[in-house]
């Protein structure tokens, strides 16, 4: 078949190839058309069989990919039904009468489950070397090997590994050196292409992920940063071996090399790889630390884009990979938008539906030393999220263009058109520090007329979610459960012991809470709260341990929502603080005790009295008459860290496997994967 005038224009991504010549061209999907018959010498013929035929190869691998991921995704789905068929939502509470259980022994599907999942926690929830990873569990660093294998085999399989020499017609006496460098370079290319939309998706929050893995969005956060890493390391790899190709294989130079990089789909390239170091840069621990974490993300967002497009110019026929992306970030911005839009599309003060945002308020809690503390309770009309979701927060009286991830410590109910909202968190810098600016000077201006911790001031508030996982879909009703927090970590377990606090229990199920604060006057921040769990530790054996692990007076158990009552002692004597070096306002057996500073102690840069939760651990798995242990953790990453392994050893496959799932243990945090 005859070539058309239009085809005949020469292209500058044509290869070695003489389109003058071709009597036709064989189409390649993501790549250039190839001109047959070869005009050219047999050994340049040779070699653009071999290019043309690896490149067919690393789009068909490109496509075992993506079929052996979404293999992956829909046997997770299924296996999720089969393994756990709850539905959505909270969990309506089993009963179990006192002084009755599960007592038979379970079966062997059932055992051998426990077992593996035991196992797997045992060696693979801690976390991995954090110098080069941070505090990561070795499950996503395993992930990642796993996925780093995967695209390795296909990185080098199917290369023909061969060189040519070759001549240079118009300079006699000259040779090219062609090698497998240009079909491997092209291969690293075409799968960095092909990863481009699996980055979007792993770093989307309205993540299908999700939807289909049960893994809260910010499971995934880990692997999106190395996926950009490893995307970034092709395209350099890529970049480098053209170079070296272009500037020192080919001949004569620097004429090869001065024509090559002039071309327009180069210096989009050049551009496209500007764009992708800008972006792993920012993105590093150090990057964001130096810019700050609001403008990382603000350029990330633009950074990618921009990176997409140069990709775009650089590479045009695999655009179909970019434009994934695009949509793929679109829809994720699209539905996040329309989330937001229908929470707060009501009823407003004219009567008419529009959108409107909460108006929440404010207690303020001012700490000079260690950061003041905002508390914002509210009420707005949706349905009721999951224990164990956030909620992203928009001040628009400070601004527009930010929102922050902020964990509602208040208990969903199921059943009303009305949810309440309570929230705290403590002013470090930035939006967080802004808002505790405007709070305190509303406070200001109502203290003189209110005495109540909550005060007539008002902040308005946006709200978009809710995300992330149920946990309280994950606590059995048989299950024992130890809640550790630490500072304003205590929200994601208070709505645990609230829903708690509402159900019956058999005599022989513990609960317990450890909550470490750096003052006692931090504990005003739950004070309502802990007024209703003062009165479930004397129906239901809970025991509550508030350490306060900085500079303050204790003189008797009594504080916000604790009186001398709360204590087991049911005569109500009044206990004074111990002059010792972990004072304690109750005795060892207490179900519910303050944990102080003696007065030698009392400096305000003296940190004493955090608890030693290898020991809270193992003395509440050990006091386990039966079922197995939740521990449900929020806190500094530290604590998260030194939790994560401490419950992995706590584990005892061997144990679980015999019928005693007390050493079956797991750790349900902010950050944590489903287990």
């Amino acid at each position: 078949m005859a070539v058309s005038p239009a085809n005949l224009v020469l292209s500058t991504r044509a290869h070695i190839q003489n389109l003058s010549e071709a009597k036709s061209l064989e189409p390649h999907w993501g790549y250039v058309p190839r001109s047959l018959p070869c005009t050219n010498d047999a050994g340049s013929c040779e070699y653009l069989d071999i290019v043309y035929h690896s490149h067919d190869l690393g789009i068909l691998y490109s496509g075992i990919f993506w079929a052996s991921l979404g293999v992956i995704l829909l046997v997770w789905a299924v296996g999720r039904q089969v393994l756990h068929p709850q539905p959505s939502g909270l969990r309506l509470p089993i009963i179990i009468p006192p002084g009755e259980g599960t007592t038979s022994r379970p079966g062997f599907f059932q055992r051998l489950q426990q077992t593996l999942s035991s196992l797997a926690r045992r060696h693979l929830l801690p976390d991995a070397s954090r110098p080069i990873f941070g505090r990561t569990t070795r499950t996503q660093v395993l992930t990642l090997l796993v996925l780093t294998g995967y695209l390795t085999v296909w990185t080098f399989v199917g290369i023909v590994y061969k060189k040519w020499i070759t001549p240079v017609k118009a300079s006699p006496g000259v040779y090219n050196t062609r090698t497998s460098l240009g079909p491997w370079s092209d291969r690293v290319g075409t799968l960095a292409y092909a990863l481009t939309p699996l980055s979007i998706m792993l770093s989307s929050r309205e993540s299908i992920l999700s939807l289909v893995t049960g893994l809260p969005y910010q499971s995934f956060n880990f692997l999106h940063r190395w996926l950009g890493y490893i995307i970034f390391c092709q395209a350099s790899m890529h970049t480098i071996s053209w170079c070296v190709v272009e500037m020192r294989l080919y001949q004569p130079q620097p004429t090869v090399a001065i024509e090559w990089i002039g071309q327009l789909y180069m210096i989009w390239g050049v551009i496209a790889m500007f764009i992708l170091f800008l972006l792993v840069v920012l993105s590093t621990p150090w990057g964001i630390r130096l810019t700050g974490y609001e403008f990382f993300r603000k350029a990330h967002y633009v950074l990618a884009m921009l990176y997409i497009g140069a990709c775009w110019g650089h590479w045009a026929q695999l655009s179909p990979f970019l434009l994934t992306s695009l949509i793929v970030w679109f829809i994720d911005r699209g539905v996040r938008l329309a989330r937001t839009a229908l929470l707060h599309y009501n009823y407003l003060p004219s009567g008419h539906m529009g959108f409107l945002p909460a108006t929440a308020n404010i207690a303020f809690f001012p700490d000079p030393q260690n950061g003041d503390t905002v508390r914002l309770d509210f009420h707005h009309p949706h349905d009721a999220w999951n224990i164990g979701q956030h909620f992203y927060l928009c001040f628009p009286e400070s601004s527009i263009w930010q929102s922050h991830p902020f964990t509602p410590l208040s208990l969903p109910t199921n059943g009303t058109g009305n949810q309440r909202h309570s929230y705290i968190f403590r002013a470090k810098k930035g939006e967080t520090k802004r808002i505790a600016e405007i709070s305190a000077r509303r406070s200001l201006k109502t203290s003189a007329v209110e005495t109540s911790p909550l005060s007539d001031a008002k902040l308005s508030v946006i709200l978009n979610g809710p995300y992330g996982e149920n946990i309280g879909r994950d606590i059995t009703p048989e299950a024992n459960i130890l809640c550790i927090a630490g500072g304003t970590g205590v929200t994601y377990v208070l709505p645990v012991l609230l829903s708690l606090a509402a159900q019956s229990h058999g005599r022989d199920r513990k609960i317990s809470l450890v909550w470490v604060v750096r003052q006692k006057g931090d504990m005003e921040w739950i004070a309502p709260e802990l007024s209703i769990l003062r009165r479930f530790v004397k129906t239901s054996g809970m025991t509550i341990q508030i350490f306060v692990t900085r500079a303050a007076t204790l003189t008797t158990t009594s504080g916000p929502g604790i009186d001398s009552s709360s204590s087991s002692n049911s005569e109500g004597k009044e206990m004074h603080t111990k002059e010792a070096a972990t004072s304690s306002s109750s005795s060892a057996d207490s179900a519910l005790s303050v944990h102080g500073l003696s007065d030698a102690e009392r400096s305000p840069d003296h940190v004493h009295n955090r608890p030693n939760l290898d020991e809270v651990v193992s003395k509440f798995v050990q006091g386990v008459v039966r079922g197995r242990t939740d521990v449900v953790a929020s806190g500094p990453g530290e604590m998260i860290s030194q939790l994560r392994s401490i419950v992995a050893s706590q584990n005892q496959p061997g144990k679980v496997w015999k019928g005693d799932e007390r050493p079956d243990v797991r750790l349900l945090c902010d950050d944590r994967l489903e287990w």
